[in-house]
């Protein structure tokens, strides 16, 4: 079904992380044309990559559309269609927001009524406000016993003018909502009427898309998919003009140059579905299909009026790490990818779609240099090749520093810390630790949430430290601020590792006797070698140590036979703590059923070797300077 330019309405819904954006798409649909398209019971629609049902985050942008008959309001009984464009609440996404925000004439502000405004609903309000869209401010959660709704309005309103907003953006309407039960009311008491009163705001509030039906085809590419059948499909929205079928093109190229293609087929949103259309005018969004080398800020034009749009712009990235191919002794056991050219195709394919991503070549052919928003960004990453079959091995995470006007800068990263009052002292002596300045205190509760300027290599293994510190009771989120000079920040682990010198399988009795000089990241039966880290060492050194040595055997009755013996459980290694615990002379070993940490050279010998080397280097710059 087509509907006028003039009763669409283009909605992107920005919010921090796990402030339940996604439930309210989810009840958004249930109210909608959409709801006998959903599952029986499905929650999280929106998050169908297996990545975002674990973590409960969207990684990736997704779009949908419904069809709903406005019931409130001087749009009283408008048949109204609207896009509804989710997007990513974490910053190390922000390439996902900036893009899709191209796509939207206005947007859902999404806050927890207890947390309020946190640092990446900053990032993304800002991304918002860059390019013109006026907020709807949705105080979600408001069910909760702790909700503190009318505080957290103003925290927005003070958030709104710091940013920069003007008049019109600062005169927001306020929905009450609670997404998880499925109203959303500009009344607070008012909940047996739905999602109502939030349609009928956006109906409003929400201009209907420019755009001149008229004028010359312009189509912008800001998201790509593929289908077994088709290939690649290009999404994005017309601009101008009507996009049609089995039409001749030309896609305006990143370099400036103009293909010819041919659009095979064009797929409208409806609901959680794309259904085939003949022609979509301007203001609406879409996918098309037959264009097989389509990229991400292409613009698809007739080929007598190429009109290019400007490309998506992109933050740079904050952060790089080595991606290479496993040299370990146990490659090949457990990937089905492991060569440095078929490394080279994924990161390859992954540039055309993840645009905050950057891949160059590395010191040797096995090895690249891969740049990203954050370690999360680069984590998702690596998770993914891993589930997709690939092994290979990362080095520790580093910054990336940038000169300006002759002064060596890194980046800083405003963090917001949510933790027990009891438990304070020793997250804020971290925080310090590692170079952070405070800027806020509050006492929310028994809680308190502090929020503090830190720079980005302080954040390296950061996550970790404070959880153990504060007994898992800190919620801690962070997103970019910007360059400053560079100041001390603590950079290297305080504890030593267990380095195993012989390869072979995993012995309780070694274990046992090994107990008492660190923690395991090993049991008992599994495979280890030679330069492999099997522990953390209770000292600041370095211990090598044999896990593979199995109890001698002999023929003399011990006295305590019968005695059982308990294993201290391993500290177990998921791949988001492996990288925050690596130090520059390690790299971790990542296969789709493993995580392992090992020295960058195996053999002990060898490492004293380069040990010696660099100490008498240092010695001969020492005596050439005298």
């Amino acid at each position: 079904m087509a509907y006028e330019q003039k009763n669409i309405r283009n909605v992107a819904i920005i919010a921090h992380v796990d402030h339940g954006k996604t439930t309210l798409v989810d009840a958004m649909l249930r109210s909608s044309s959409a709801a006998l398209e959903m599952e029986q019971g499905a929650e999280c629609v929106m998050d169908s990559n297996p990545l975002e049902r674990e973590r409960g985050i969207t990684i990736l942008s997704k779009n949908c559309a419904v069809n709903y008959v406005v019931k409130k309001g001087p749009h009283a009984g408008l048949g109204m269609r609207v896009n509804i464009i989710d997007t990513p609440g974490h910053a190390d996404f922000g390439g996902e927001v900036e893009r899709v925000l191209r796509m939207a004439d206005g947007c859902l502000l999404l806050v927890d009524a207890m947390e309020g405004p946190m640092p990446q609903t900053r990032f993304v309000l800002s991304k918002a406000l860059e390019v013109g869209l006026k907020p709807i401010l949705v105080v979600n959660k408001c069910d909760r016993p702790d909700a503190r709704p009318t505080e957290v309005v103003d925290e927005v309103f003070d958030l709104l003018i710091d940013l920069g907003a003007d008049e019109i953006a600062l005169d927001f309407p306020v929905i009450w909502a609670s997404g998880r039960d499925g109203w959303a009311s500009r009344d607070r008491d008012d909940r047996l009427n739905g999602v109502d009163d939030l349609f009928a705001t956006i109906a409003e509030r929400v201009p209907s898309p420019a755009g001149d039906m008229n004028a010359p085809l312009r189509f912008l590419v800001v998201n790509l998919d593929s289908n077994d059948y088709v290939g690649r499909l290009g999404i994005g929205r017309v601009f101008d003009g009507v996009l049609k079928a089995n039409t001749a093109v030309v896609v305006c190229k990143a370099d400036g140059s103009f293909q010819k293609a041919r659009i095979q087929g064009v797929k409208r949103f409806e609901g959680l579905a794309r259904t085939a259309a003949e022609s979509i005018e301007a203001g609406d969004l879409c996918a098309i299909e037959g264009i097989t080398d389509i990229e991400i800020g292409d613009t698809v034009c007739l080929p007598d009026s190429p009109l290019p749009m400007q490309r998506v712009k992109v933050d740079d990235p904050t952060l790089h790490m080595i991606f290479r191919i496993n040299d370990g002794p146990l490659v090949g056991r457990e990937g089905k990818f492991v060569t440095s050219r078929q490394i080279a195709e994924r990161l390859e394919k992954e540039l055309r779609a993840n645009v905050a991503l950057r891949v160059s070549p590395g010191d040797g052919a096995e090895e690249f240099h891969v740049s990203g928003r954050g370690l999360l960004h680069l984590g998702v990453l690596l998770e993914t090749m891993r589930r997709e079959g690939f092994e290979l091995t990362v080095g520790k995470p580093e910054v990336i520093e940038r000169e300006i006007d002759g002064v060596m800068n890194e980046p800083y990263e405003k963090l917001a810390l949510d933790v027990a009052q009891h438990v304070m002292g020793g997250a804020l002596e971290l925080l310090g630790q590692r170079g952070a300045e405070i800027t806020k205190l509050d006492m929310r509760g028994t809680r308190a949430h502090v929020e503090a300027d830190i720079p980005a290599r302080g954040l390296i293994g950061l996550r970790t430290r404070v959880l153990n510190a504060t007994g898992g009771e800190a919620v801690m989120h962070h997103s970019f601020c910007d360059y400053r000079p560079i100041r001390f920040a603590a950079r290297k682990r305080q504890n030593g590792v267990l380095v195993a010198v012989e390869a072979g399988t995993a012995t309780t009795f070694s274990l046992l006797n090994l107990s008492e000089r660190g923690v395991m990241f090993v049991s008992h039966g599994d495979t280890v070698y030679e330069g492999m880290v099997v522990g953390e060492h209770n000292r600041d050194k370095d211990l090598h140590v044999n896990v593979v040595k199995a109890k001698p055997m002999s023929n003399v009755r011990e006295s305590n036979k019968e005695a059982t013996v308990v294993l201290k459980s391993p500290r177990p290694l998921s791949l988001e703590s492996a990288l925050e615990y690596l130090e520059v002379d390690e790299y971790v070993e990542i296969t789709p059923t493993s995580v392992r940490i090992r020295k960058k050279i195996l053999k002990e010998n060898d490492r004293k070797k380069l040990v010696r080397q660099q100490k008498d280097r240092e010695a001969a710059a020492v005596g050439s300077d005298e």
